[in-house]
């Protein structure tokens, strides 16, 4: 049973498609063990307790510095062991730490089709603001590993969603959040969960089922 660690800043929309699918059997082999956020409002935090999902804060702006936030991150994952580390909507940049002690083993979605509308200054709303400012007729979302780089790490899975020309951010936002973002997390976990991805050469792997 792969046990699974979500970390979130905000409302946890995708938190909620992972836990959905996890008790309709969509995702299996897994379990959520904890939820982590830096946000001590985010509702994600309140979901995770709906569930009975243990449940934590962890804010940089509770420490003295940046390197002492780092290491209560890290601290606090090492004592949760988690097999998967699930970043679903957590806007502070993973410490190089964390990803160390859990390399290839830490995912994120993001809403674009990496490479494009990607790195450094892309989140939220933003993305969706730089689809529409450039005409782009496809966006859609990533889930992909992560590394020391800015959405850098190996590309797991993608899903495309059509631009319409009524689009604002926020519309745009939605559609790809319910047409990409919570069905190709679900799906990557039960991957993940099941064996079924290996890292080879900087790139993943989706070994066909039964392997």
């Amino acid at each position: 049973m792969l046990k699974v660690a979500v970390l979130v800043s905000g409302g946890g929309t995708n938190l909620a498609a992972i836990l959905d699918a996890v008790k309709d059997g969509t995702i299996t082999n897994a379990r959520v063990e904890a939820v982590i956020s830096n946000n001590p409002n985010a509702y994600a935090l309140e979901r995770a307790a709906k569930r009975g999902i243990a449940h934590a804060c962890i804010s940089p702006k509770s420490f003295e510095s940046r390197e002492r936030f780092n290491r209560a991150l890290l601290d606090k994952l090492k004592e949760l062991e988690p097999d998967l580390i699930v970043l679903a909507g957590f806007l502070v940049v993973i410490p190089p730490e964390v990803i160390a002690a859990f390399r290839n083993r830490i995912i994120n979605i993001h809403p674009s089709l990496i490479p494009a509308f990607c790195g450094k200054g892309y989140y939220g709303l933003k993305v969706h603001e730089g689809v529409l400012s450039r005409g782009a007729k496809v966006t859609g979302a990533t889930v992909h590993f992560v590394d020391e780089g800015t959405d850098t790490g190996p590309i797991l899975l993608q899903k495309a969603v059509a631009v319409e020309e009524t689009d604002t951010p926020e519309t745009l936002q939605r559609r790809v959040m319910e047409q990409a973002e919570w069905k190709i997390l679900p799906e990557a976990i039960h991957l993940i969960a099941n064996g079924r991805v290996r890292i080879a050469d900087g790139r993943a792997v989706v070994l066909p089922d039964g392997e």
